[in-house]
């Protein structure tokens, strides 16, 4: 991969987080005003919309994305993002931006400590010394023993564990599957699922909050087809730490527009996952990096 195809894929993984810090913005307004779940309900029947629209341009059209030996496992897949969506959204509106995304920044962290069983992989002891310091650094954010512990923190940590999950199986439906079927069914499947929880939870919206939503479901396929397009002229590895501008540019949202706080035990918590999770990433690449020259050398 050529130097600057990565940086091309930095470029976009840092756009697409601007934007999606972004929509938690919007989000979150609209979770407070609104039942969290018919928000998801009315952005998944956009990205269900979409999706269809995307695979019909594609070669095979919509026959083709939906062709796949594994559809249990593509359905729950997609029926698990958007439950964890409305987790999120949840803990967004009850603890805020910050503090949500402070927590939910564990979860490449989690994912680390479930590969093995999920994926048959082994982390070593340095992966593993790093997930043990990220977990503290998530008890320093929860304060477990203050007297302004949030039970809700609780919620944003169940979504970072269902995000964690949902990227392994993601990883384990792309042995068997292309990019383009698993995000198909993420689009479809989660519709179905939003759409079944979210339609008992139907209020009326005001015209303004109707282009909120609007622009929240557009953005939502812009920030999908950038990390599409990033992943294509980048490998995961390179572009992945980049991904934590998401907890940046949300964090400073939450300061600015909801004039939420920062408390100490928040922002140090937080600096401890984000490095912790850094470390296991750039352990990932070095491990990758030395099977790949393995492999070379045995063709050789």
């Amino acid at each position: 991969m050529k130097d600057s195809h990565n940086w091309a894929g930095i470029a976009l993984m840092t756009l697409a987080s601007l934007i999606f810090a972004f929509q938690d913005g919007i989000s979150k307004y609209l979770s407070i005003a609104y039942n969290p779940m018919m928000v998801v309900l009315v952005r998944y029947w956009f990205f269900g919309i979409f999706v269809m629209a995307l695979s019909a341009t594609q070669r095979g059209g919509i026959k083709g994305a939906t062709r796949t030996s594994q559809p249990l496992l593509q359905i729950f897949r997609g029926a698990l993002l958007a439950l964890e969506m409305m987790v999120m959204l949840w803990a967004m509106a009850l603890v805020g931006l910050v503090e949500a995304h402070a927590l939910f920044a564990c979860h490449p962290l989690l994912v680390t400590a479930l590969s093995g069983i999920v994926l048959g992989e082994n982390a070593g002891w340095q992966r593993w010394c790093a997930v043990a310091v990220g977990f503290i650094g998530v008890l320093i954010i929860i304060n477990p023993g203050s007297g302004v512990f949030s039970p809700w923190s609780i919620a944003a940590l169940a979504s970072a564990a269902m995000f964690a999950l949902y990227n392994l199986l993601t990883r384990y439906a792309a042995r068997r599957d292309s990019a383009e079927t698993s995000f198909f069914w993420t689009g479809t499947a989660g519709a179905a699922t939003a759409s079944v929880g979210g339609v008992w939870f139907w209020q009326p919206m005001i015209g303004v909050d109707w282009l909120l939503m609007a622009v929240l479901c557009v953005s939502g396929a812009a920030g999908h087809y950038l990390l599409i397009k990033c992943y294509e002229k980048s490998e995961a590895n390179a572009v992945q730490p980049f991904a934590y501008f998401h907890l940046v540019f949300a964090s400073v949202i939450g300061l600015v527009v909801f004039s939420e706080p920062l408390a100490a035990n928040v922002a140090i918590g937080c600096l401890i996952v984000v490095l912790a999770g850094l470390f296991t990433l750039w352990r990932q690449r070095v491990v990758s990096t030395k099977v790949g020259r393995g492999k070379d050398r045995l063709t050789n």
